[in-house]
């Protein structure tokens, strides 16, 4: 009961606050992930990577996956940042492609990004909340519009170009806080029944993602001027 006051609350809080609507090509750059790599370099590695299947299954990266490669002194290669935000690129099925990850742990230790995803990085990382990123990009709101930026017959893959022109909403900080503290209470009443009954792990999922994406549903996505 609390937690649907809770939700209700913080629905007409956003509706009354001026939410910033605006492109991730506006607001930051996307880049690729590791390049020049064979399949060598994934044995007995000395530098951590984000793997497609960590990037696929965590909201949240897990930085601290047990995912190594092999990385020179001299090479220049990109590494993730805390707030990054990561893409699946591709998959064989529309409904799965772009699934995304966020960085909301401090990174302690270089850790590189995949070859088969794609990474993406705020101008201004104060403007987005790891912990509310990490929702935000996984409702339907804005995974609608990351499934249209793929194309492809037996295997769809997600175009950069398209993936800047996706719209996204940007509450007042202390908004995106609250959305996320609420949702934050959500997935831990999942994780507290992932050893109970299939029926009731699937109805806590449920309504998780209901909340989840009855908070995020802004106005429509249309960007400003």
């Amino acid at each position: 009961q609390a937690s649907k006051q809770a939700s209700k609350q913080a629905s007409k809080q956003a509706s009354k606050q001026a939410i910033r609507i605006t492109t991730l090509g506006d607001i930051g750059t996307i880049f690729g992930g590791l390049t020049g790599k064979s399949k060598d370099d994934f044995s007995n590695g000395n530098a951590r990577y984000a793997s497609y299947v960590n990037v696929f299954k965590n909201i949240a990266l897990n930085i601290g996956a047990d995912d190594f490669v092999k990385i020179a002194p001299s090479e220049s290669q990109r590494t993730l940042r805390h707030g990054d935000i990561v893409f699946t690129g591709s998959s064989e099925t529309p409904d799965e492609v772009a699934m995304s990850s966020v960085v909301t742990a401090l990174v302690n230790e270089p850790i590189y990004l995949n070859s088969f995803c794609i990474g993406y990085r705020l101008n201004d990382p104060e403007i987005l909340a790891p912990e509310f990123s990490k929702h935000l990009f996984r409702s339907d709101a804005i995974r609608s519009q990351l499934i249209r930026t793929a194309s492809g017959v037996t295997r769809f893959n997600v175009s950069k170009a398209r993936l800047a022109k996706v719209k996204i909403p940007i509450p007042e900080m202390v908004e995106q806080k609250r959305i996320a503290a609420i949702l934050a209470r959500f997935d831990s009443l999942v994780s507290d029944i992932s050893f109970g009954l299939p029926a009731e792990i699937k109805a806590r999922r449920q309504q998780y993602e209901h909340y989840r994406d009855k908070l995020l549903s802004f106005a429509k996505l249309e960007a400003t001027a």
